[in-house]
């Protein structure tokens, strides 16, 4: 019988007072030691359970990896080492040329990365693989709050996808018109304040430019008249520089004074958020604005639950994730289009042949409209084609990452990617392929993305190699042009394909081109004399990529 049933047993007999002190605590203390006897080995099964089953998966991962072609680990913690002595993207150039179109590098002894350059391949595997890295729905929950629309798993963002596309591509796509007009005088207006000799800094006009164009998109002439639109911009861009690493840690770091104040600068990004909510509630009550009216649209139009601003009191009763989701578009897009708006003021600068005829494009569209301030993109082909081949030249990032965290990943080449493996389309090395772009991959040509609709005389000039190639003629006949898409080439990946591929693409390329064509019909942009900078595309890319520096000048034309 168990030795504390037998002592409760004998405390209710009445012979039990005659059972001496001695004895009573000698029982509690072997009582006492076989409960932690206990303790200790269901905590050392336990514990040796966890650990075998951590190692039964590391081997499996490792027995998995060595399937996959890729150069030899150079010590156990992987290629870590030589990654921060070399460029990532250096080193899968190498490795592709030497391993094949796919290769793995190991990041740690359970970290896997695999890389893709084959087009067909990389198809499937982007529509195969559906979700990202952990760490970057960790960072954005942790900068901007929890939010669905940028979590990991894909079937959870699924709905929230096909709402914003559906918002965006469809509904507000005619909107895309006429905002980006309003937003150039905005930018124009605070370039003229700040110029410094004549010349501003490449890397903050573009970062600005796209902030203020995607904010009076989400806001409408509320975020153009906001008093603290600048205060927010710095805020937002401090806010996301360090959320991957405080992300890092496995365990929230409250012992470090830095995290704390990371999370006071969170709170208040937060707080102008709601401020900037209130604001737009209060223009539409003041103007009696219907939200179908406003230029901007509706914050909630991003959301499941289409939150209109109209359900904003002054007590600020915005939901969490509202706020989540504005701040999360607003960074995510502000890094990727400012980079686009980046490479395009640097095209046109070290292109001056291809940005004075984008003027004479602009000017010729513009003739016979009634409305001479709303430009039509549509009737400007060289302009859009100059935006993809900027996108394609020098891409947003170094690596379009996917991951599969609950499935294996099984291609159509016999590759098996273990769950979890870190699947990476090396962006440079892709979109400057001569196998897919030709002899001029590396070279900037927009007119690859144009075919022409007229035969010319032979004394035309050669526009397909206007990079800088041909001459002009005087006696050049006139030539029509039509865009061709982009994404019927399987290596132009700018905004990504597949499940997670980008759902703003069309309302990008949209905003930015009348962006550009409300710019250029005012100002022509030109390199400040004496400023250095490299045409070169540039392979070192960060989450977060510097601007180029160089110094820009924008002189008003004399329409």
């Amino acid at each position: 019988m168990n030795p504390f049933l037998c002592f409760v047993l004998q405390a209710w007999n009445p012979s039990s007072c005659q059972v001496s002190s001695m004895e009573t605590s000698r029982f509690l203390r072997d009582y006492a030691v076989w409960e932690i006897n206990a303790f200790l080995w269901i905590s050392l099964i336990t514990i040796t359970y966890f650990l075998s089953y951590k190692l039964f998966k590391l081997f499996k991962l490792w027995n998995q990896a060595c399937k996959i072609p890729g150069p030899p680990s150079p010590s156990f913690y992987g290629h870590f080492t030589s990654l921060s002595k070399q460029n990532l993207t250096e080193v899968l150039s190498d490795s592709h040329e030497e391993y094949g179109s796919i290769v793995k590098l190991w990041l740690s002894p359970k970290q896997l990365l695999v890389s893709i350059k084959e087009p067909e391949i990389i198809k499937e595997m982007l529509l195969k693989a559906k979700d990202k890295l952990p760490l970057t729905g960790k960072a954005f929950n942790l900068a901007f709050g929890r939010s669905t629309l940028f979590a990991s798993s894909f079937d959870k963002v699924e709905s929230r996808r096909e709402s914003l596309a559906s918002e965006l591509n469809v509904r507000l796509l005619d909107r895309a018109n006429l905002i980006p007009t309003k937003a150039v005088d905005h930018i124009m207006a605070e370039l003229h304040q700040n110029m410094t000799e004549g010349s501003i800094n490449c890397k903050m006009t573009s970062q600005h430019m796209a902030f203020t164009l995607l904010g009076a998109t989400i806001f409408g002439d509320t975020f153009l008249s906001w008093s603290k639109s600048t205060i927010y911009e710095e805020l937002l861009m401090m806010v996301a520089k360090d959320a991957c690493f405080w992300a890092s840690y496995s365990v929230i770091p409250f012992w470090k004074q830095g995290f704390w104040r990371y999370r006071r600068l969170c709170t208040e990004l937060k707080w102008l958020t709601q401020d900037l909510f209130q604001q737009c509630s209060k223009y539409r009550q003041y103007h009696h604005v219907e939200p179908s009216a406003n230029l901007g649209m509706e914050a909630g139009v991003f959301l499941q639950d289409n939150i209109s601003l109209q359900e904003i009191n002054g007590r600020l009763n915005v939901r969490d994730e509202s706020c989540c989701t504005i701040m999360s578009l607003l960074f995510h897009g502000c890094l990727t289009t400012g980079v686009l708006i980046n490479n395009m003021l640097m095209r046109l600068v070290t292109h001056p042949e291809i940005q004075h005829k984008i003027y004479s494009e602009i000017i010729m569209a513009k003739k016979g409209l009634e409305d001479k301030a709303q430009p039509v993109v549509e009737k400007m082909p060289l302009l859009l084609a100059t935006i993809y081949e900027s996108a394609r030249v020098m891409p947003a990032g170094p690596l379009l990452q996917r991951c599969s965290l609950k499935h294996d990943l099984r291609l159509k080449s016999g590759v098996i990617v273990p769950a979890g493996a870190i699947l990476v389309v090396p962006m440079q090395l892709v979109q400057t392929d001569d196998s897919s772009w030709g002899n001029d991959a590396g070279k900037f040509n927009p007119y690859r993305f144009l075919s022409k609709t007229e035969k010319t005389s032979a004394s035309e000039n050669m526009d397909a190699s206007i990079a800088g190639h041909a001459e002009e003629h005087k006696d050049q006949r006139k030539c029509t042009f039509v865009l061709k898409d982009p994404n019927k080439n399987p290596t132009f990946l700018p905004f990504g394909s597949g499940a997670r591929a980008c759902v703003c693409q069309k309302f990008v390329i949209q905003g930015v081109a009348t962006l550009f064509a409300s710019l250029l019909e005012q100002y022509e942009v030109r390199l400040r004399s004496g400023s250095k900078t490299d045409s070169k595309p540039s392979t070192n890319y960060s989450m977060s990529q510097d601007f180029l520096s160089s110094e820009l000048v924008f002189a008003r034309r004399n329409n």
